[in-house]
């Protein structure tokens, strides 16, 4: 079964073409980075904008890279939520008159329910498995029972872990997108002396960045005093270092531990071993990446998936396999959604 699925719930206009879920026959993203730029961040009216003048051009590059046209395309999909509503509208109403034109179903599709299904492309990953999901607007912790059944287990109190790394890169005076280029500057510096605080939450698998993002202004603000005075600072890739590392330890910490808990028999996983799929934006981070495949090193009864780097951050292609594998709906007339109410 091919699906042809748009991805247009923020600032990347994408088309891609999956068969079967899993295999990817073509991935096409236009990034709006340099449209957000002078701005800082995300101009929900100019992202939607944008996403109108670039959809036929990346509709007809997916078709062409995929060597197909539409009379073979078994599906259409398209993320309707959460995101920005402008945005989503261009992907969904674009995928919706495709079905339309066509006589082929349509399929939405919840883009948190994408990211754990970024998983699946060019992968043997199979339910169980606990989903650790980090992006700029979610950190979950996801029990993925099966292919349409998943428990949220826990979540961020405020800042997800991709914001915080944004709001951070800015007070560094670092270019946006602020994350990845804080993650780079802190494979160059040393943690070593750098103590930032790891909130405690009630909910024992519940995360919190708002205090450690504000610790790091602090911390900024002490170095700037310091550099006024002529006294010895702290290297900004050291301080990023620290950042990146308290960060890793955090989500890591606590994702071991739900996963042992969660997970008590190893039996039920293929291989007798503990299963950690990471989905989101996030999971591109050198820092978060390098953790848990040296844990898994270590661990044998331990299986780490983690997406190929073109799937991590938002793009078509885990739209199309979430569709194959759990569609939120056939419905035509479902609308869009900025907000999740509840994860399923």
């Amino acid at each position: 079964m091919k699906i042809l699925a748009l991805e247009t719930s923020c600032d990347d206009t994408a088309v891609a073409i999956v068969e079967d879920g899993r295999r990817v026959l073509s991935s096409v993203i236009c990034s709006q980075i340099d449209l957000h730029m002078p701005t800082g961040g995300v101009v929900p009216e100019a992202a939607a904008r944008d996403h109108l003048l670039r959809v036929n051009q990346t509709l007809q590059d997916a078709l062409k890279e995929a060597g197909l046209d539409l009379d073979d395309i078994d599906a259409f999909a398209a993320t309707l939520g959460p995101g920005l509503v402008g945005s989503l509208l261009v992907g969904a109403n674009t995928a919706k008159t495709l079905s339309f034109m066509t006589q082929k179903p349509f399929l939405g599709v919840n883009h948190l329910h994408a990211h754990v299904a970024s998983n699946y492309l060019d992968s043997d990953l199979e339910p169980p498995f606990l989903c650790l999901l980090v992006s700029g607007g979610h950190t979950q912790l996801i029990a993925v029972e099966s292919y349409e059944k998943m428990r949220l287990l826990g979540e961020t109190l405020d800042d997800a872990v991709g914001e915080a790394y944004d709001k951070v890169a800015r007070l560094m005076g670092l270019p946006y997108p602020g994350g990845p280029h804080l993650d780079k500057l802190a494979q160059s510096g040393k943690s070593e002396g750098i103590v930032l605080p790891k909130a405690r939450t009630e909910g024992a698998y519940d995360f919190s960045f708002s205090g450690l993002k504000t610790a790091m202004l602090r911390l900024l603000e002490s170095e700037a005093r310091k550099a006024e005075a002529s006294l010895a600072t702290v290297s900004p890739a050291d301080l990023a270092a620290g950042f990146q590392k308290t960060v890793v330890e955090t989500l890591a910490d606590k994702t071991l531990r739900c996963l042992k808990e969660t997970f008590p028999d190893t039996g039920i996983f293929a291989g007798g071993k503990r299963t950690l799929a990471i989905a989101g934006g996030v999971s591109a981070n050198s820092g978060l990446r390098g953790y848990f495949l040296d844990y898994e090193k270590n661990h044998p009864d331990f299986k780490l998936y983690i997406p190929k780097m073109r799937f991590c951050t938002d793009n078509a292609a885990m739209v199309a396999s979430a569709a194959y594998f759990n569609p939120l709906t056939t419905d035509l007339s479902m609308e869009v959604f900025s907000r999740c109410v509840s994860f399923s």
